[in-house]
C-alpha cells in the first residue's frame, strides 16, 4: 500500500460509548493539539446508537472522576439525582434495610446520589465535549483488520488499523502509536488481538424495559426493589425526563409460555413483576432481553501499544449497575497515563499500571456480580455454605451491603507499596496511598469564599503536591525545613514536570497569606477554616504531612512535612517521571 494512502494517529480509539469517548476526551484534552492527532469510530452510525436504554447509572466516584474531568455539572443538568431507595416484600409491604438501601448511606461526598441519567444523554454529552476539542466521533466505521509491526520501536507508529464503511465499502488504514479498544463485549479489537475472554454465560435471562407509566406503587420515583416470588428482585427506578425503568428475571419457566418474545411480551411480563402493584406503559423508549454472564479478558494490555477498556474487557450483569461505572474507572486511569507517556513525560513503563490496577477490582467485581446475579434470580450464591434454605432476598441484602463502599466506588483502592502507590511514611494520615482522596470544602485567601479539593485539582494529566500545613505557629519551622529544600530539587520545581502545588493551611486566615506565614508559600493557597480537612485526613495540625495525588484522585504517597519529605517525593517521581 502507497505511504500517501495511509492516516497517521498517535491513538485509535474503537468504540464510541462513554469508555471510547471519554477516553477520547482526556486524550484530546491533554496532548497539545498542534503535536498529536487522535482518532475515534463507531461501527453503528450514531442516530442507531441514539436509543435511550442500555447503561443509567453513575455512582458517587464516577460523579467525582467526571466533575474533575469538567463533565458532570452538564449531566446533572438533566439527570434525576436518586437519593431514595425502598424495598418492598412480596405483600408489598415496605421491608426495610434490604435491596438497593446502601444508597442511602453514600456519604463522604458532594456527589452523594446516584446520578441517573440515560447513556443517550451522556454520549451526547460527552461528544459534545470532544468537538470542542477539534476532535469528531467517526461512524459508521468499522475496524477489519489489526497488525502489529514487527521491528519499530516502543511508541512508534506500530499499529496498523483496517477500517471499513458498512455502507460504502470504502476502505481506509490508520496507522497509530497506539489502539484502544473500548468496542463492547462482542469487541473487534479483542478478537482481532486474539485476546481469551474467560469466564461463562448461565441459562438466566433478564428484561429491562424503560419508558413513561402509570402506577398505584406508593414511592415510584426511587430506587425500588421488588422480591417478586415469579421474577426475582425486580429493580424498579426512576430515570431522568420522567421516565422508569423495570427490570425483572425471565425465568425458564415463564419463558416456556412464549414462542416469540416481543414487546407486547415484554411489557406483559414487565407487569406480572410488580405485583401486587399495578403498572402501565403509556410509552415505551426501549427494551431487551439479554442473557446473564461473566467473562473477563485475559489482557487490558498487550503488544506495549493495544489496550481493551470498559465491556470490551469485562462483562457482568447489570444487577448492582456497576458496568458504565467500571468503564469510566478504566477510562480515568487509563487517560492520564497514556497522556503523559506519550508527551514523553512519563516513563513508558507507566502504562502497565493500567492492567495491574484494573484487573484485580474487575475480579473484585465479577466476585460480587456472580453472587448478586444468582440471588437476584432466586438462587443462592454456588459456593453457598449457609442455611440451604435461606431467604435469598435477606441473603441477597447482606451482599449489597457488604460491596457497598465497592458499589459506589468511594471504597475502590489500588494496592499500596506499587509502581504508583508507595507507602512511606506511617501515621502520618489516614488516608493511604492507593485510596481515593477524600474531597472537603476549603476556603480561598481574601475572598474566604469556600471551595472544595476536587474542583482545585482537576484532571489535565497533573499530580499534585498537596501540603497539609497544620497549624503554622507550630509546624514553621519544619514547613520552612521543607520549603526551602524544594527549589534544590530537579524533580520538584522543574516547571517541564506535570506536578503543580497546593498549600492548606489550618485554620480561617487573615488579610494577607504573605503576612499570615511570612513568606509566600509553594502554589495555590487554601484555607482549612474549620479543620474539617484535616480531620478528615487525619492529619495532626501540629505535625501536618505532604500528600501526593495522582491526576485521577488517587493517593500516590505521603511524606513528612521536615526536610526528609523531599527525598521522599524524588523517590516517588524518579521511578515514574522522565528527566527533563
Amino acid at each position: 500500500m502507497p505511504e500517501s494512502a495511509i492516516e497517521y494517529a498517535d491513538v485509535l480509539v474503537v468504540g464510541g460509548g462513554p469508555v471510547g469517548l471519554v477516553t477520547a476526551l482526556q486524550l484530546a484534552r491533554n496532548l497539545p493539539k498542534a503535536a498529536f492527532t487522535v482518532k475515534i469510530i463507531e461501527k453503528y452510525q450514531k442516530s442507531s446508537q441514539d436509543q435511550y436504554g442500555r447503561a443509567i447509572t453513575l455512582f458517587p466516584r464516577s460523579s467525582e472522576m467526571l466533575d474533575q474531568l469538567g463533565l458532570a455539572e452538564a449531566l446533572a443538568q438533566q439527570c434525576f439525582a436518586c437519593r431514595d431507595t425502598v424495598n418492598y416484600d412480596k405483600h408489598g409491604k415496605e421491608f426495610p434495610g434490604r435491596g438497593w438501601s446502601f444508597m442511602e448511606n453514600m456519604k463522604d461526598t458532594k456527589w452523594d446520589f446516584a446520578l441517573v441519567l440515560r447513556q443517550k444523554y451522556q454520549e451526547e454529552i460527552f461528544r459534545q465535549a470532544l468537538k470542542k476539542e477539534g476532535v469528531e466521533l467517526e461512524a459508521p466505521w468499522e475496524l477489519k483488520s489489526v497488525d502489529v509491526l514487527e521491528g519499530v520501536g516502543k511508541g512508534g507508529h506500530r499499529v496498523l488499523a483496517g477500517i471499513v464503511h458498512p455502507e460504502t465499502g470504502v476502505k481506509r488504514v490508520v496507522k497509530c502509536r497506539y489502539l484502544i479498544g473500548a468496542d463492547g463485549g462482542r469487541s473487534s479489537v479483542r478478537r482481532l488481538m486474539d485476546i481469551s475472554f474467560d469466564g461463562s454465560s448461565s441459562e438466566d435471562q433478564w428484561v429491562r424495559v424503560d419508558g413513561v407509566i402509570e402506577t398505584d406503587l406508593p414511592k415510584p420515583r426511587t430506587y425500588c426493589a421488588i422480591e417478586s416470588p415469579t421474577h426475582g428482585n425486580v429493580l424498579w427506578a426512576a430515570l431522568d425526563h420522567g421516565a422508569t425503568r423495570i427490570g425483572y428475571a425471565f425465568t425458564p419457566e415463564r419463558r416456556k409460555a412464549y414462542e416469540v418474545f416481543d414487546e407486547e411480551a415484554a411489557v406483559k411480563e414487565a407487569i406480572a413483576s410488580v405485583k401486587p402493584f399495578s403498572l402501565k406503559f403509556k410509552q415505551v423508549d426501549w427494551w431487551t432481553v439479554y442473557v446473564v454472564g461473566q467473562r473477563i479478558a485475559r489482557n487490558f494490555f498487550t503488544k506495549e501499544c493495544v489496550f481493551l477498556a470498559g465491556d470490551a474487557c469485562h462483562t457482568h450483569s447489570s444487577g448492582a449497575a456497576q458496568g458504565m461505572n467500571t468503564g469510566m474507572h478504566d477510562a480515568v486511569n487509563l487517560g492520564w497515563k497514556l497522556s503523559l507517556v506519550l508527551q514523553g513525560l512519563a516513563n513508558p513503563d507507566l502504562l502497565h499500571t493500567y492492567e495491574a490496577e484494573r484487573l484485580p477490582n474487575v475480579q473484585r467485581l465479577i466476585n460480587y456480580d456472580k453472587d448478586i446475579s444468582r440471588l437476584m434470580t432466586m438462587q443462592l450464591p454456588e459456593n453457598w455454605q449457609g442455611d440451604p434454605n435461606a431467604d435469598v432476598n435477606e441473603v441477597l441484602g447482606h451482599v449489597m451491603a457488604e460491596a457497598a463502599t465497592f458499589s459506589s466506588g468511594l471504597g475502590i483502592y489500588y494496592e499500596p507499596d506499587t509502581y504508583l502507590n508507595l507507602a512511606q511514611s506511617t501515621g502520618r494520615s489516614s488516608v493511604q496511598p492507593g485510596q481515593r482522596a477524600p474531597d472537603v470544602t476549603l476556603q480561598k485567601p481574601a475572598t474566604f469564599e469556600a471551595t472544595r479539593l476536587q474542583t482545585v485539582t482537576p484532571n489535565v494529566a497533573r499530580f499534585y503536591i498537596v501540603l497539609f500545613a497544620g497549624d503554622v505557629a507550630i509546624t514553621k519551622e519544619n514547613l520552612s525545613a521543607f520549603t526551602n529544600s524544594i527549589p534544590q530539587s530537579h524533580w520538584l520545581f522543574d516547571s517541564k514536570h506535570p506536578v503543580s502545588w497546593i498549600s492548606i493551611f489550618d485554620g480561617p486566615g487573615g488579610p494577607s497569606t504573605y503576612e499570615t506565614l511570612g513568606g509566600m508559600p509553594f502554589g495555590r493557597v487554601l484555607y482549612d477554616g474549620d479543620h474539617s480537612a484535616h480531620d478528615r485526613y487525619g492529619i495532626s495540625t501540629d505535625k501536618g504531612a505532604v500528600l501526593l495525588l495522582r491526576p485521577d484522585g488517587w493517593v500516590g504517597t505521603v511524606v513528612e512535612l521536615g526536610s526528609g519529605g523531599k527525598a521522599g517525593l524524588e523517590r516517588y517521581f524518579q521511578r515514574i517521571l522522565v528527566s527533563k
